[in-house]
């Protein structure tokens, strides 16, 4: 792992996190200033670190924005419910936001999560004071002075996403400061704080580098900038923040004019388009494409005799569950790295990380054979079993021609709960589900016949959690493998809606009493989303086209499903024949393949923000399987779970009310 980034420069840190309006009022002339301790090579170091320390936790179940959206949700029975320090974004996803301490309130710092604006300020620092250090060379100085100033408008946009039109900071308030419109700063309009950020990104890239050596792995280089200016000129072109007159018409800054603007520009999608291009070049150039699991690796214990049944079927396979996992992959451009370790043995209660939340205990059999192998069956030391995928995630996923179930014309979406039994091992069926459905087992029929990504982000009755070493039968039931009421803390560890979430644990890593996690980079950008933002942009721009299909069969292509053309063409199969040939209905396909190839990675949240979606995706309960079913027939029956509801007033985040009384020239957001 990055050494600059998992470093905490405690004494830099306070230093630099004194409010900057305040900051100092007199200077004693035995304190240093931040002059005198930033000379050197170290300093500047140190100051790095600082800045990217405030990149948001991904990986930190109650305090990741990765939760936003409905694919996730918690085990109830570990009162996380009702607890606002826990699973803080789904409490947002249940209209718990509030304007005193708001949740995941990156503007001042509350609920769980770091100022941003205290980032940038660390960030404005830096780049006030780098040239004062000496022992640095020309090179060095320019790469890192880029890498601060892509931070800079990173965050910014960042903050522009929760919150809409922002403050932008642009240097370091100086003691004795008296103008009142530094001090106390306005809300900016939209154009210009994407202007703002764009320019700074374009500052930034000729001056990185193209590619990060090992020791510097979570570091901008040329690609992450390229890459993330495309995510942000794809964000502005969107409807949410272009031309979006039905949702904020009537907001408006202290002058009485919109802070939103109220004309739609194509030109926007024509920016996108061209970064997208870029970035892709660029990326490509730089060695990023898309991940394939090496055949030199090692298969898991079932999976290497159903190798040899379907060997295509089980590269994919591996190809999907390794690819948000294995570090470092050439497909992952920019991860976060800066992951909280923690001891176990120090507090056993807190169980951080996404990984571990959502990594199933061994079940108790001897079948699973290995190192600790019968004293940690069964324990949630270090596999925490209750971090669950929505029912909604069984649903979104393709068939196996790469179709929306109930736009399949083979696949018996309307009896999709009915019970079969697979075939067994000796059965010729079985090569059909080799790999991906358990021999001799009852399940629904919705469970079969489906895309191969299904297989490896979820962990559905009948399947496989490959997890914890081995290929672990995912039954689901009562009392059975995966499901609750087994092992230790049988009735609070368990999935709720009988769905397990399983791209975001490494295979490798273990718990009970042999317990040891992989980390890995969690993915914030790879190439796979590069390819359907530039089949979005393009059909936004333009319409279908072979090359917007080109650009999404990229990514369909590497999940073994055929090519989005062909299958939407064929009579026999789609049942909104040619749906791809129409604007509207190819962007409801790009949405739909964003939602499966990114999903769990916090794509989803923002995608539906962007078409203006959110109220009606985000406002239905999440439901889910029986969990106290013990059999087949009393399992499969679906019941509601958790309380959503996403509001318009949800669209634009709170600003802290504390912030509101300190400036009076800010304007709060419409409906807190």
């Amino acid at each position: 792992m990055n050494n600059i980034l998992k470093t905490i420069f405690l004494t830099v840190g306070l230093l630099y996190c004194t409010s900057c309006t305040n900051y100092l009022e007199v200077v004693p002339d035995n304190v240093l200033t931040v002059e005198d301790i930033f000379s050197t090579r170290k300093d500047a170091i140190q100051a790095l670190a600082n800045a990217y320390s405030y990149l948001p936790h991904y990986d930190a179940t109650h305090s990741t924005p990765l939760m936003l959206g409905d694919e996730y949700i918690g085990s109830s029975a570990l009162n996380y419910d009702d607890n606002e320090e826990k699973l803080r974004a789904i409490r947002i996803m249940r209209n718990l936001q509030v304007t005193g301490e708001p949740i995941l309130g990156y503007w001042s710092g509350t609920g769980g999560v770091k100022s941003l604006y205290q980032g940038i300020n660390q960030t404005n620092i830096f780049l006030e004071n780098i040239d004062n250090v000496v022992d640095i060379d020309e090179t060095t100085k320019k790469d890192w002075t880029a890498q601060v100033k892509f931070l800079k408008a990173y965050y910014h946009f960042l903050l522009v996403q929760h919150y809409g039109p922002i403050v932008l900071s642009d240097h370091v308030i100086s003691p004795g400061e008296t103008d009142e419109e530094l001090l106390f700063p306005k809300r900016r309009k939209i154009e210009e704080c994407f202007d703002f950020i764009i320019n700074l990104l374009n500052e930034a890239i000729p001056d990185l580098r193209g590619v990060t050596t090992e020791t510097d792995y979570g570091q901008v280089n040329k690609s992450v900038a390229t890459a993330m200016k495309a995510r942000i000129l794809v964000a502005r072109a969107r409807p949410f923040f272009n031309g979006n007159r039905d949702i904020f018409g009537d907001f408006y800054d202290a002058d009485g004019q919109h802070f939103f603007p109220q004309q739609e520009s194509q030109e926007k999608w024509q920016d996108a388009v061209t970064a997208i291009n870029e970035a892709i070049a660029t990326c490509t150039a730089n060695g990023f494409g898309i991940y394939k699991y090496p055949l030199t690796k090692t298969f898991m214990n079932g999976d290497t005799a159903d190798l040899k049944i379907a060997p295509e079927r089980i590269q994919v396979l591996y190809d999907l569950r390794y690819m948000p996992v294995d570090p470092w992959n050439n497909e992952i451009i920019w991860g976060y790295s800066n992951l909280e370790q923690f001891s176990w043995y120090d507090n056993y209660e807190r169980w951080l990380d996404i990984q571990t939340a959502s990594t199933p205990k061994v079940p108790p059999k001897p079948i699973y054979s290995g190192e600790g192998e019968f004293e940690s069956k069964g324990n949630v030391f270090g596999s925490g079993n209750w971090l669950a995928s929505s029912y909604r995630m069984e649903e979104r996923f393709y068939t196996e021609n790469g179709l929306p179930i109930d736009e399949d014309l083979s696949f018996d979406a309307v009896n999709k709960y009915e019970l079969v039994t697979t075939p067994g091992v000796e059965d010729p069926e079985y090569k059909d589900i080799a790999g991906i459905i358990q021999p001799g087992i009852q399940t629904v029929k919705m469970h079969l016949n489906r895309e191969l990504r299904f297989y490896t982000t979820l962990a559905v009755p009948g399947s496989y959690f490959r997890a914890q070493r081995y290929r672990i039968n995912a039954i689901m039931l009562y009392g059975q493998d995966c499901g609750r009421g087994i092992g230790q803390r049988s009735e609070e560890c368990f999935y709720i809606t009988g769905i397990g979430l399983q791209k975001l644990t490494h295979p490798q890593s273990s718990g009970g009493w042999s317990f040891r996690t992989i980390y890995f980079p969690y993915p914030i950008i790879r190439m796979a989303d590069l390819y359907l933002m530039k089949a979005e942009a393009l059909n936004e721009l333009s319409g279908p086209s072979q090359e917007v299909y080109d650009a999404l069969n990229v990514v369909r292509r590497r999940a073994g499903i055929p090519d989005v053309e062909k299958v939407w063409s064929d009579p026999t199969l789609a049942r909104t024949l040619n749906k791809h040939t129409d604007q509207l209905g190819l962007r409801e396909i790009i949405l739909q393949e964003r939602g499966i190839e990114l999903a769990f990675e916090g794509s989803r949240y923002w995608d539906m923000v962007g078409y203006k979606k959110a109220v009606s995706e985000f406002s239905s309960p999440i439901v889910g399987w029986n969990d106290r079913g013990s059999t087949p027939q009393t399992f499969y029956t679906i019941e509601s779970k958790q309380y959503r509801r996403f509001t318009p007033t949800n669209y634009l985040w709170p600003i802290d009310l504390n912030e509101m009384n300190i400036n009076a020239n800010l304007i709060q957001n419409p409906g807190w």
